[in-house]
């Protein structure tokens, strides 16, 4: 299972091979036997690590021919195998101990990172543990709390919005059905679905940046909203899959394959990803992208969490779920 292999498989419909060149023979046998030397001599020169460079712009990748529903379902199914033992520990990097906190922290993750809403939301909930602590809140404090987090007014707005909403509309406590959750103040659909998947261990697609980038890299899907997506690949998996599916592709997607320069020399699905190529193939410079490689950036940890350990090597379940 190596990027080089599958390099050479996507370039074998563009190499002539000497078959191809005697059946255009004509009275010149010479000529045509000098035309599949030279075919091959390109050929050669073709090899996936020279191709590659930092400069060199790749055309978008080309679909798998012809590929049924069937084959799709199948390949998309391995890839999910595979990523799950990449990333036996998989879990939403948000810090959070309760459903309120889980929902407010996803609310706040919008155009940041995980760490540094992991930074700012102790002092979040030190001063406001509940619902009706922060809906009761001064919402000149909240802003200055959530400063680091940036549009800290609009998701002080959210915020509040939402602990009110809970107080008022369901005894304070975070619903835990997908049309509730949606009525709360900055809650849609994807922020829905992480709180159902890990907070009520109920089965949802978590559709972000970096789920919509690699399902369409993968060729999953054409689709581009948000729910039309979720509801496409959705499709291609049984539904108790879902949620640990887009910690898989979301910690892929962090990690490896990288929205400007993804390190397709260093990816363990390489032979089944469509879009091979596009980023760096030459292993040893692809291994200088992977992002956990350098101590962990913003959002992504080094080391599986201590939960993880605990747990025997299992992902931590739900909450409330024992």
């Amino acid at each position: 299972m190596t990027p080089a292999r599958t390099a050479a498989e996507k370039a074998t419909p563009a190499e002539a091979t000497p078959t191809e060149v005697s059946s255009g023979r004509t009275a010149s046998g010479k000529s045509a036997s000098k035309k599949a030397v030279a075919v091959k001599t390109a050929s050669k020169k073709a090899s996936p690590g020279a191709a590659v460079s930092k400069k060199t712009t790749t055309a978008a990748p080309v679909p798998p021919r012809n590929e049924s529903h069937t084959a799709l379902v199948r390949r998309a199914r391995r890839i999910n195998r595979e990523l799950a033992e990449v990333y036996p520990y998989a879990h939403p990097e948000l810090d959070f101990e309760n459903p309120f906190q889980l929902v407010v922290a996803t609310v706040l993750s919008a155009q940041t990172t995980d760490l540094r809403v992991n930074q700012t939301t102790p002092a979040l909930f030190a001063k406001y543990p509940t619902p009706e602590d922060l809906a009761e809140a001064n919402p000149e404090e909240v802003e200055e709390i959530l400063r680091p987090t940036g549009f800290f007014r609009a998701k002080t707005k959210s915020v509040i919005g939402l602990s009110r909403a809970l107080r008022d509309d369901f005894g304070g406590e975070v619903p835990g059905r997908l049309e509730d959750l949606v009525k709360l103040p900055g809650v849609g659909r994807k922020t829905a679905f992480v709180v159902l998947g890990n907070a009520f261990g109920r089965p949802g697609i978590t559709v972000d940046t970096h789920f919509q980038r690699l399902v369409r890299r993968w060729q999953w899907t054409a689709e581009t909203d948000p729910d039309k997506i979720e509801t496409a690949v959705g499709g291609l998996f049984p539904k108790s899959e879902w949620t640990m599916l887009s910690h898989h592709v979301i910690f892929h997607g962090r990690r490896i394959c990288h929205a400007r320069k993804p390190a397709c020399g260093a990816c363990p699905i390489a032979p089944l990803c469509p879009a091979y190529g596009e980023g760096e193939t030459d292993p040893e410079k692809a291994k200088k992208l992977l992002k956990y490689e350098k101590g962990g950036f913003p959002g992504q940890r080094l080391n599986p969490p201590q939960a993880y350990l605990d747990a025997g090597g299992r992902p931590a379940p739900p909450l409330g779920t024992g």
